[in-house]
């Protein structure tokens, strides 16, 4: 056992050496530097490049869904199928995004599995008219690859998170374009009250790597942008807390409805493949009682209108009913995007009720709506700075504020931790509801 003690005491002698000797410790810090950016370069190619594929295929399968709507009936069978695989690669019982979440917090190995299976099969939901967005997939995504790379670099436990929460933000960086609001949510979005500022460059030197190079191939980004001429002045910061009040409430409902519906499915439907093939069939009668397809889906046609002042009454409503059959029902995708719809949808309702500029209040629901769901404050006001730019900065800001305090305890992800209260300066370590 000396040796060992020996080993020991020598290792505690040179990291007191390198803590006490200023330039030791400076030389070691930029050695890390150096590291973290090379590997976080690599991270964001490699991410971003299957990102960037995946961006392209989730394109085709929207614009053939457009131009052939007879594919939606097929629906019920992409849902067979996608059980079939999950099974077949003996994943069937992974928990999607909170897969990742958990990760972040214990020593939960993700295997690369996931990024093949979450990439084929959120495809061919969107490709049939299932109501999910794509940035669980570029969770997924990026986070088992991430990992994996840290994996074959034989990184420590600790790295090997840095690196998967840097395959997140290089994943969302190259499906959505945001590379900022990339970088934060994935140190944001496991541990509400806390960030990881350890990955921060990492996270974000991945993030524009991937966005530059999902840039390059001129990757389908969507374009938001707004045109409205207020001004901040207190009686709009009355109307936006208004409408922040309203929209944490919005989400609320949404968390409520996604975690309800999920439960209902398997009580009532215990086998997954008939849970899936009951949920496809539910969503076509559903779109054919409305004789729409609003409803399937991203939506980012949808969330455009609403931009430009126009939407159904109860549009909202049904986008969070749909999402919630969709992937209650076992079909792959993510919750944000149809939370973007329901929150613009809701807040160009808003307006069109109070009188307001639609196109303001449809970006401010939408922003305050993914801040209530997801709990991260601070992407969702990077988002909004990317998206619509600084022009209404403080509207985006207070409304981020009311609805990220009124949503409370709420949340899309189970294994989310809520570190600090979100009401008064305490700790209380608890998962989202």
């Amino acid at each position: 056992m000396e040796p060992i003690s020996s080993l020991q005491a020598e290792e505690a002698r040179l990291r007191s050496k390198l803590a006490n000797n200023p330039f030791f410790s400076s030389a070691s810090n930029f050695f890390q530097f150096l590291r973290w950016m090379l590997i976080s370069t690599l991270t964001g190619l490699v991410v971003g490049s299957v990102s960037t594929i995946f961006n392209f295929g989730l394109k085709f399968a929207v614009d053939f869904r457009h131009a052939h709507l007879w594919v939606v009936l097929f629906l019920p069978v992409a849902g067979l199928a996608i059980v079939f695989l999950y099974r077949f690669f003996h994943y069937e019982n992974n928990a999607g995004t909170d897969t990742v979440i958990n990760s972040i917090h214990k020593e939960a190995h993700i295997p690369l599995r996931m990024s093949f299976l979450i990439f084929v099969s959120t495809i061919l939901t969107v490709l049939c008219g299932g109501s999910v967005g794509r940035e669980g997939a570029a969770m997924q995504i990026g986070g088992s690859i991430g990992e994996q790379i840290g994996e074959k670099l034989r990184f420590n436990e600790k790295d090997k998170k840095i690196m998967l929460m840097s395959g997140i933000s290089a994943a969302f960086s190259a499906l959505f374009g945001t590379p900022m609001a990339a970088a934060f949510l994935a140190m944001e979005i496991a541990s509400i009250g806390i960030m990881y500022y350890a990955a921060l460059v990492p996270c974000i030197w991945a993030s524009l790597t991937a966005y530059m190079l999902a840039k390059a191939f001129h990757a389908p980004f969507e374009n938001l942008a707004i045109s409205s001429d207020v001004t901040l002045n207190f009686g709009g910061s009355v109307r936006v807390i208004l409408l922040a009040v309203l929209c944490a409430f919005v989400s609320i409902l949404f968390c409520k409805t996604m975690h309800g519906i999920k439960a209902l499915y398997a009580r009532f439907f215990p086998n997954p493949f008939v849970r899936a093939f009951t949920g496809g069939v539910i969503i076509i009668l559903l779109s054919l009682l409305l004789r729409t397809d609003d409803y399937l889906g991203p939506g980012m046609n949808i969330i455009e209108r609403a931009l430009h002042g126009e939407t159904a009454a109860f549009a909202f409503l049904l986008k969070i009913l749909f999402t919630a059959l969709t992937i209650g029902a076992g079909f792959k995708g993510g919750e944000i995007v149809p939370s973007f719809f329901t929150g613009a949808t809701f807040g160009c309702l808003f307006a069109i009720l109070t009188g307001a500029s639609a196109p303001l209040c449809a970006a401010i629901g939408m922003v305050s709506v993914f801040c209530g769901v997801t709990n991260c404050p601070i992407t969702a006001l990077l988002i909004s700075f990317e998206l619509f730019g600084f022009d209404h900065a403080y509207y985006y800001l207070i409304a981020i504020a009311v609805s990220y305090m009124l949503s409370g305890y709420y949340s899309l992800y189970h294994a989310q931790t809520i570190v600090y209260s979100k009401f008064e300066n305490s700790y209380v370590n608890r998962h989202g509801e």
